[in-house]
């Protein structure tokens, strides 16, 4: 039997699409093996969101050549779709296939296998205007299965490179969504996280179809979905009729992603982001109307070229008044290709430093508080795998509806399942919680056993 091995770098998007390739050669009859055995083939999906994404993908892409000469070595994702000249100067690089055309992978190895000549698979992703098709029935991970939705973005960042690598925005079938839905349910699996390059643009480029209208469909025709979470949502993306949605649905989490990337009006002209700190603050304040618990985490970009010091500080006061849940803190990074890379007035890498420190202590500060008001409440959480820091003590991680990390006494049978819990002591990034019951009556219940 053929073996086949994946490393996958970068985001969700990605690790989704490493599990549909997956399929693809287990319908074949491969058999998948660790990355770090000897392999027939290696598929290397690759990220290329900063220059660093593009030095580490090369560093895996050699590393799989070392293992097996032999093998034949794909290398596919955003870095193969911006860079595949670059990628296939790599002696030992085989096949490479950009973001599009996936279903060739395979007739690639073949095709290879026969002629012993590289194959370079990319086209050109600016002219593709339909979503591409790829299925994932069920997942290696066995607690959150991702959905992904739509396909690249229009917007255009002055920092990103992400519309080159991935195209222009592409919705995904609804019928195609809902299908998949009730396969990921039929799995076993209780909660779906929609996924994609730009998740909440969906339905922007279908007719008489919308994201408000995805989220209804979805919530109504998959019986047994217990919980929906949106995986990243702009501000602008929380409609009127996507809040109404929210207000009613019994499924849709009280977790929000909705990037900021900065609080400064100025920094995000620069940026070329499409709102201004004060609708942001608007549509924050709708959500948080008709749903008063929400967890909203977030991600800044620190140090963007020109960024004062009291730019720096407006952005600063913004998350602080806002009360994120959790940020993601990112130094400006610049990456070759994009305007922000050619401005001028590039900001010095230790002032950054110790502006990601002091928004990463604030952050850290801004999600106690957030915790704290659940201590004593019973949550929802699904334990996802033994606690890392202490595999042998009995304890499950695993998060709550509203994203809370809770470390609780389970067994491996509740893996995956609904279970309630007491939070006993809030903090961060850890909260810790006692076993109340099983949301699924099958179960038997734990042993009880205290966090010492």
């Amino acid at each position: 039997m053929p073996t086949v091995a994946f490393y996958t770098l970068g985001c969700k998007v990605n690790h989704y699409e490493t599990e549909a390739i997956w399929q693809l050669f287990k319908k074949k009859g491969y058999e998948r093996v660790d990355f770090e055995k000897e392999a027939d083939v290696y598929v290397i999906n690759t990220c290329t969101v900063t220059n660093t994404g593009d030095k580490k993908s090369r560093q895996i892409i050699r590393r799989a050549i070392r293992k097996n000469p032999d093998a034949v070595v794909c290398v596919t994702g955003c870095y193969a779709q911006t860079s595949p000249a670059e990628i296939l100067a790599i002696p030992g690089v085989d096949v490479v296939i950009g973001t599009q055309d996936r279903a060739k992978l395979l007739d690639y190895v073949e095709q290879h296998q026969r002629e012993r000549r590289p194959i370079n698979g990319v086209r050109n992703i600016m002219r593709t205007r339909v979503y591409e098709e790829l299925e994932v029935p069920y997942f290696t991970d066995r607690t959150r299965a991702s959905l992904k939705i739509q396909e690249g973005c229009n917007n255009f960042c002055t920092f990103c490179i992400i519309p080159w690598a991935r195209g222009l925005m592409r919705s995904r079938d609804p019928k195609a969504v809902i299908r998949q839905a009730r396969q990921l349910v039929d799995a076993g699996y209780r909660e779906i996280v929609l996924t994609g390059i730009h998740t909440g643009g969906y339905g922007t480029d279908l007719k008489d179809y919308n994201l408000a209208m995805l989220l209804r469909d979805l919530e109504e025709q998959v019986e047994g979905l217990k919980r929906l979470r949106i995986s990243s949502i702009e501000a602008s993306q929380l409609t009127d009729e996507v809040l109404d949605v929210i207000s009613r649905s019994n499924v849709i989490v009280r977790h929000m992603h909705i990037p900021l990337q900065s609080g400064s009006n100025t920094v995000l002209k620069r940026m070329r982001r499409k709102y201004s700190v004060e609708y942001y603050a608007e549509r924050l304040a709708k959500l948080r109307e008709i749903m008063p618990d929400v967890a909203v985490t977030s991600d800044v970009i620190v140090g963007f070229p020109g960024e004062t010091e009291e730019e720096f500080m407006e952005t600063y006061h913004f998350i602080k008044e806002q009360k994120f849940a959790e940020l993601h803190v990112f130094p400006f990074s610049k990456r070759n290709g994009t305007p922000a890379a050619r401005m001028e007035n590039q900001i010095d890498e230790e002032v950054k430093a110790e502006r990601v420190h002091r928004l990463i202590t604030l952050s850290d500060q801004l999600a106690k508080e957030y915790a704290s008001r659940f201590e004593g409440e019973v949550l929802d959480v699904i334990p996802e795998e033994r606690y890392k820091e202490d595999p042998k003590s009995g304890l499950y991680e695993g998060y709550s509806d509203n994203y809370l990390k809770v470390v609780f006494p389970a067994t491996e049978e509740m893996v995956g399942k609904i279970v309630r819990v007491k939070i006993t002591k809030a903090g961060y990034p850890y909260n810790e919680g006692q076993f109340v019951r099983v949301m699924d009556d099958d179960l038997p219940a734990p042993k009880k056993r205290a966090i010492v």
